[in-house]
Protein backbone atom coordinates (compact mmCIF):
# COMPACT_ATOMS: atom_id res chain seq x y z
CA UNK A 1 0.00 0.00 0.00
CA UNK A 2 1.41 3.60 -1.31
CA UNK A 3 0.51 6.77 0.84
CA UNK A 4 1.83 9.10 -2.22
CA UNK A 5 2.75 8.73 -6.01
CA UNK A 6 5.98 10.38 -4.77
CA UNK A 7 7.91 6.68 -3.82
CA UNK A 8 10.70 5.39 -6.12
CA UNK A 9 11.87 2.33 -7.02
CA UNK A 10 15.04 1.53 -6.01
CA UNK A 11 16.96 -0.77 -8.52
CA UNK A 12 20.19 -2.70 -7.55
CA UNK A 13 21.72 -2.62 -10.86
CA UNK A 14 25.39 -2.80 -11.87
CA UNK A 15 27.12 1.05 -12.38
CA UNK A 16 28.87 1.23 -15.78
CA UNK A 17 32.40 2.35 -16.29
CA UNK A 18 31.68 5.90 -16.05
CA UNK A 19 29.79 6.09 -13.32
CA UNK A 20 32.25 4.25 -10.96
CA UNK A 21 34.88 6.65 -11.73
CA UNK A 22 32.38 9.69 -10.94
CA UNK A 23 33.50 11.49 -14.04
CA UNK A 24 29.90 12.40 -15.54
CA UNK A 25 29.03 13.77 -11.86
CA UNK A 26 31.91 15.58 -11.50
CA UNK A 27 31.68 17.22 -15.16
CA UNK A 28 27.94 18.61 -14.25
CA UNK A 29 29.08 19.79 -10.72
CA UNK A 30 32.02 21.54 -12.69
CA UNK A 31 29.28 22.94 -15.28
CA UNK A 32 26.84 24.44 -12.60
CA UNK A 33 30.13 26.27 -11.05
CA UNK A 34 31.60 27.63 -14.60
CA UNK A 35 27.41 28.53 -15.35
CA UNK A 36 27.17 30.86 -12.06
CA UNK A 37 30.34 32.50 -12.86
CA UNK A 38 28.33 34.54 -16.24
CA UNK A 39 25.12 35.17 -14.24
CA UNK A 40 24.77 38.57 -12.51
CA UNK A 41 25.86 38.72 -8.84
CA UNK A 42 23.55 39.26 -5.82
CA UNK A 43 26.47 40.83 -3.44
CA UNK A 44 26.26 44.00 -2.50
CA UNK A 45 28.80 46.47 -1.38
CA UNK A 46 26.89 46.58 2.05
CA UNK A 47 28.62 50.36 3.64
CA UNK A 48 27.84 52.42 0.01
CA UNK A 49 25.32 50.29 -1.24
CA UNK A 50 22.06 49.46 0.73
CA UNK A 51 19.19 47.35 -0.36
CA UNK A 52 15.86 48.37 0.14
CA UNK A 53 14.05 47.69 2.98
CA UNK A 54 10.35 46.65 4.31
CA UNK A 55 8.57 49.40 5.50
CA UNK A 56 7.93 47.76 8.63
CA UNK A 57 11.43 47.49 9.29
CA UNK A 58 12.83 47.63 12.53
CA UNK A 59 16.65 48.77 13.26
CA UNK A 60 18.25 50.64 15.69
CA UNK A 61 16.65 51.50 19.19
CA UNK A 62 15.98 55.43 20.06
CA UNK A 63 15.27 57.17 23.46
CA UNK A 64 12.93 59.44 22.30
CA UNK A 65 12.91 63.37 23.77
CA UNK A 66 9.14 65.37 23.82
CA UNK A 67 8.84 68.59 22.00
CA UNK A 68 10.70 70.84 25.22
CA UNK A 69 13.97 68.25 24.77
CA UNK A 70 12.79 66.11 27.90
CA UNK A 71 13.43 62.62 28.52
CA UNK A 72 10.19 60.43 28.03
CA UNK A 73 11.15 57.69 29.54
CA UNK A 74 9.96 57.17 33.23
CA UNK A 75 11.47 53.93 34.01
CA UNK A 76 8.65 52.06 34.52
CA UNK A 77 10.22 48.44 33.32
CA UNK A 78 7.08 47.17 30.87
CA UNK A 79 10.24 47.10 28.16
CA UNK A 80 12.22 44.95 30.03
CA UNK A 81 9.79 42.71 30.84
CA UNK A 82 7.81 42.32 27.61
CA UNK A 83 11.49 41.81 26.08
CA UNK A 84 11.62 38.05 25.14
CA UNK A 85 15.46 38.25 24.88
CA UNK A 86 16.12 39.79 28.43
CA UNK A 87 18.21 42.30 27.29
CA UNK A 88 17.08 45.75 28.31
CA UNK A 89 18.18 46.42 31.45
CA UNK A 90 17.52 49.63 33.77
CA UNK A 91 17.87 51.77 37.00
CA UNK A 92 15.11 53.90 38.09
CA UNK A 93 16.04 57.09 40.48
CA UNK A 94 13.86 59.73 41.50
CA UNK A 95 13.88 63.44 39.70
CA UNK A 96 15.38 66.50 42.00
CA UNK A 97 14.63 69.90 42.44
CA UNK A 98 16.38 71.48 39.45
CA UNK A 99 15.93 68.51 36.88
CA UNK A 100 12.53 69.77 35.46
CA UNK A 101 13.92 70.70 32.01
CA UNK A 102 15.57 67.34 31.90
CA UNK A 103 12.59 64.74 32.97
CA UNK A 104 9.14 65.38 32.28
CA UNK A 105 8.38 62.48 34.98
CA UNK A 106 9.20 62.44 38.97
CA UNK A 107 10.86 59.27 37.72
CA UNK A 108 13.52 58.35 35.40
CA UNK A 109 15.98 56.13 33.86
CA UNK A 110 19.08 56.84 35.58
CA UNK A 111 20.46 53.87 33.48
CA UNK A 112 19.06 52.24 30.53
CA UNK A 113 20.94 49.70 28.69
CA UNK A 114 20.45 47.28 25.94
CA UNK A 115 22.41 44.27 25.08
CA UNK A 116 22.65 44.29 21.15
CA UNK A 117 23.98 40.44 21.07
CA UNK A 118 20.96 39.76 22.85
CA UNK A 119 18.45 42.02 20.65
CA UNK A 120 16.11 40.55 18.25
CA UNK A 121 14.66 43.59 17.29
CA UNK A 122 11.01 42.22 17.50
CA UNK A 123 9.39 45.42 18.49
CA UNK A 124 7.80 44.47 21.86
CA UNK A 125 9.39 47.08 23.76
CA UNK A 126 7.94 49.58 21.50
CA UNK A 127 4.72 48.10 21.49
CA UNK A 128 4.96 47.96 25.89
CA UNK A 129 6.21 51.40 26.17
CA UNK A 130 3.12 53.45 27.38
CA UNK A 131 5.11 56.85 26.89
CA UNK A 132 6.23 55.97 23.37
CA UNK A 133 9.37 56.83 24.59
CA UNK A 134 11.99 53.66 22.57
CA UNK A 135 11.20 53.82 19.61
CA UNK A 136 12.87 51.16 16.80
CA UNK A 137 14.15 53.56 13.84
CA UNK A 138 12.90 52.18 10.35
CA UNK A 139 16.47 53.61 8.43
CA UNK A 140 19.02 52.80 10.77
CA UNK A 141 20.75 48.58 10.85
CA UNK A 142 22.33 47.61 13.81
CA UNK A 143 26.18 48.30 12.85
CA UNK A 144 29.13 45.52 13.11
CA UNK A 145 30.65 45.10 16.58
CA UNK A 146 34.21 44.23 16.62
CA UNK A 147 34.24 43.63 20.63
CA UNK A 148 32.00 42.76 23.58
CA UNK A 149 32.08 46.34 24.91
CA UNK A 150 30.62 47.89 21.76
CA UNK A 151 27.67 46.02 22.29
CA UNK A 152 26.03 47.32 25.26
CA UNK A 153 24.24 50.16 24.15
CA UNK A 154 23.24 52.96 27.29
CA UNK A 155 21.76 56.06 27.22
CA UNK A 156 24.91 58.05 25.83
CA UNK A 157 24.19 55.95 22.10
CA UNK A 158 20.48 55.59 22.93
CA UNK A 159 19.17 58.93 23.82
CA UNK A 160 17.80 60.86 20.88
CA UNK A 161 20.13 64.46 20.51
CA UNK A 162 17.89 67.49 21.25
CA UNK A 163 19.07 69.27 18.27
CA UNK A 164 19.47 65.95 16.10
CA UNK A 165 22.55 67.45 14.04
CA UNK A 166 25.16 66.08 16.52
CA UNK A 167 25.52 62.59 18.90
CA UNK A 168 24.38 62.89 22.16
CA UNK A 169 26.02 63.68 24.96
CA UNK A 170 23.87 61.85 27.76
CA UNK A 171 25.46 60.13 30.82
CA UNK A 172 28.16 57.63 30.72
CA UNK A 173 27.20 56.11 34.03
CA UNK A 174 26.84 51.80 33.51
CA UNK A 175 24.79 49.41 35.58
CA UNK A 176 27.61 48.10 38.36
CA UNK A 177 26.54 44.78 41.02
CA UNK A 178 25.38 47.21 43.15
CA UNK A 179 22.62 48.71 41.25
CA UNK A 180 18.91 47.67 42.09
CA UNK A 181 17.57 46.73 38.33
CA UNK A 182 14.40 45.57 37.10
CA UNK A 183 14.04 42.18 36.75
CA UNK A 184 12.70 41.39 33.47
CA UNK A 185 11.63 37.95 34.90
CA UNK A 186 9.89 39.15 37.90
CA UNK A 187 5.81 38.55 37.69
CA UNK A 188 5.07 42.38 38.56
CA UNK A 189 6.69 44.99 37.08
CA UNK A 190 6.51 46.68 40.61
CA UNK A 191 8.84 44.22 42.13
CA UNK A 192 12.47 45.18 42.06
CA UNK A 193 15.64 42.72 42.86
CA UNK A 194 18.67 43.15 44.06
CA UNK A 195 21.34 42.15 42.17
Amino acid sequence: MRLSDRAKDVSDKNMSFAERIYLPAIATGLGVTIKHFFKKKVTIQYPEVQRPVSPNFRGLHVLKRDDEGRERCTACGLCALSCPAEAISMVAEERKKGEEHLYREEKYAAVYEINMLRCIFCGFCEEACPKQAIYLQSDKMAPAFYGREEVIYGKDRLLESKDKTRPTDGPKRRLTATDTYIDPIAVGYNRQLKK
